[in-house]
This record gives structure tokens, sequence and C-alpha cells, in this order.
């Protein structure tokens, strides 16, 4: 492999994260390689580079890809200096077998690794999640960092994140054991909120949409980690280029959480359009925990309420000198996007 080579392959390319970091790679001159379930989504893919302001599409080739199956996972990697693993595997409903989700994230991470590995891939950067880092942390006065993991036994913890802590221990695994050279780190967001490249907003959109829409006559004790799906991006980079960023976990986070009730009352001071419909009336946890007994939504939202998560980005600014934006910016930019796609109208 050439030492010239700058070919990085993103997997899941149609995604929220994957095409933010298309467009930052295809910015600094890297060709880029990406994977889809299925070139049908070439035409969507193109759409969201331009709307980025990507002109020239000569560095970026799509590869059809599933990480349920080795199929062209050969291709995919051939020639790749770097990987970014950002692709999960997708379910349009929850499986009833929480195995049927958490087989696919491990056995495509697995696929993956081996492919990149015989490759000669240089270094395998992967988007876990906080769900891997933080939910089995019960001093609340403590702040949380890359040192903690979440138990994958955990009582209440969804099959999603059981999934993406299980996928993360098995890559660690697997570099340990059989990943020879090849170096390996994470990335680890909490909340990515931020500017949608096109109509397809990522499901995180959908609190708010609730919040805002009135369809949630109460505000619950939900806190949110948030970070910008840009700088989530500039910080998958920053670990692929970095020397020192080899084996380590990065968390990505604003700084910070805003609850619920504090992004309505930003919102009612920046876009006050969106708010007409939304209450500031607060929910406690008991009383949601009452209705949670014959409400799905309130179901849904219970683990989150009244639960509060204090994590540290101070890794990765010192580390790889990254910069987020801050929750507000991140929260605005949100908004923007879902009154230009139109999700959410302004009154």
């Amino acid at each position: 492999m050439s030492i010239l080579n700058k070919t990085v392959l993103v997997t899941g390319g149609s995604g929220f994260v994957a095409i933010h970091t298309i467009v930052q790679l295809l910015q600094i001159g890297y060709t880029v390689k990406t994977t889809v379930r299925s070139l049908k989504s070439k035409d969507k893919i193109i759409a969201m580079l331009k709307e980025a302001g990507i002109q020239d599409f000569s560095n970026i080739e799509l590869v059809e890809a599933d990480l349920t199956t080795d199929n062209n996972w050969t291709d995919a990697v051939k020639d790749c200096l770097y990987v970014l693993h950002i692709a999960s595997p997708i379910f349009l409903q929850l499986p009833k077998n929480e195995e049927d989700m958490i087989r696919p994230a491990v056995d495509g991470t697995l696929r993956v690794l081996k492919a990149a590995k015989k490759a000669g891939v240089k270094r395998v950067v992967m988007t876990s999640n906080f769900g891997a880092v933080g939910y089995s942390h019960k001093n609340k006065a403590s702040i949380i960092t890359e040192e903690s993991w979440t138990d994958p036994n955990e009582k209440g913890l969804s099959p999603y994140n059981k999934s993406k802590v299980l996928a993360e221990k098995t890559a660690w695994d697997f570099i340990a054991k059989e990943g020879g050279g090849m170096e390996f780190a994470t990335v680890n967001p909490m909340g990515i909120f931020g500017p949608s490249l096109g109509p397809e907003l990522s499901s995180g959109f959908g609190l708010l949409q609730k919040v805002l829409d009135g369809s949630m006559k109460a505000i619950p004790d939900i806190r949110l980690g948030i970070v910008d799906v840009r700088d989530v991006a500039d910080l998958h980079i920053r670990a692929m280029e970095s020397p020192e960023a080899k084996g380590q976990r990065f968390l990505a986070l604003s700084g910070g959480t805003m609850s619920l009730l504090e992004i309505v009352e930003l919102l009612k001071k920046q876009i006050p359009g969106v708010t007409r419909r939304a209450t500031t009336t607060p929910l406690p946890t008991w009383l949601l925990r009452i209705i949670a007994l014959f409400n799905k939504q309130a179901k849904s939202l219970l683990p989150l309420s009244g639960i509060y998560r204090n994590a540290s980005n101070e890794k990765a600014i010192r580390i790889l000198g990254w910069k987020p934006r801050s929750n507000e910016d991140a929260i605005i930019a949100t908004v923007e996007s879902m009154i230009k796609w139109g999700t959410l109208k302004t009154e």
C-alpha cells in the first residue's frame, strides 16, 4: 500500500454521522469509499453531499455491502488506509428477541475488523455510543469518563445499548488477540443533534419534535448530553489521524447537559415560532411512573427521567485538540433543519 494513499472507508454512508464525516473527508482531500446496503441510495447520498456544498464527486465510490453478510467487504476495504466504522444494523421495529439486535451488531463489527486487518488497513475508528460507557455509573457526584464501562447485564438497559456495549467490547477483544499491527480507537457520542443534510431526520430528533409540536402535555425531568453531528464527524477524523488516538476511547459531548425544559426556554427566545404549542409544565418522575403503566410513550421516556449522567469531554479536547460547539448551537441547528425539511412549522 502506498504511503501516499489517502483512501478512507466510511461504513453506512447514508447515515446522519456518516454523511457529515464523508463531507469533511472530501473537503480536506481524502478519497472516500462508503458502504451502502443498496446502490439505490446513490442519488440520496449525492443529494446530501450537494446540500453540503460538495460539487466534485470524482473522489467518492459507493460499495454495496451489508453488515449481516460477507458480500463485498473485501472490495470495500481494498486499498484503504483507514476505516471509519460508523454503520449500525437498522431495525424498522424492535425485534422481540434482543439477540436479534445484538448478534448483527457484534457480528457486523467483527466482519469489518477482519476484512480491514486482511486488507492491511492502518487504523479503524469505530462509532460506539455513550450507552457503552456510562449507563452503569451509580455515583451521581462524580464525572463519567472513558474509563467507565456499562455492564451489559445492567437492569433496564435497552437492547440497542446492550448491542453497542457488546459490539465495542468484542472489537477491543479482537484487537488485543487478533489485531496484529492494526490500530483501533472508538468515538462514544451522547445525544447527536445538529443540521440534517436531507429530509430523513435522525431518530434523536423525534423527542424534540414531540416536545415542540404539543404532543407532550407536560415535560418530564429528562436531561440530555448533547453533541453536534459536525463535531462528531470532526472527532472521528481526529481520532483517525492522530498518533495519540491509538488504543483510545473518546466521549463526544459539548459539555454539561440540558433539560427538555431548558431547551424549550432556549427556543422560546431564539426561534419563538416553533414553541407556540410547547408546554412548560413539568412532569415529575413519580407521576410519569404512574402514567407509564398505561401509556406507551410515557413508558419509553421513563428510563431517561430523573437520571443525571454528567460526563467529561476533557480527553478529546486535551489529546486531539477537539473544539465542540455549544449545546445551544447544536439544538438551534437541529430545529432550523426541522423547519427547513418541513418537520416543524413556525407559527
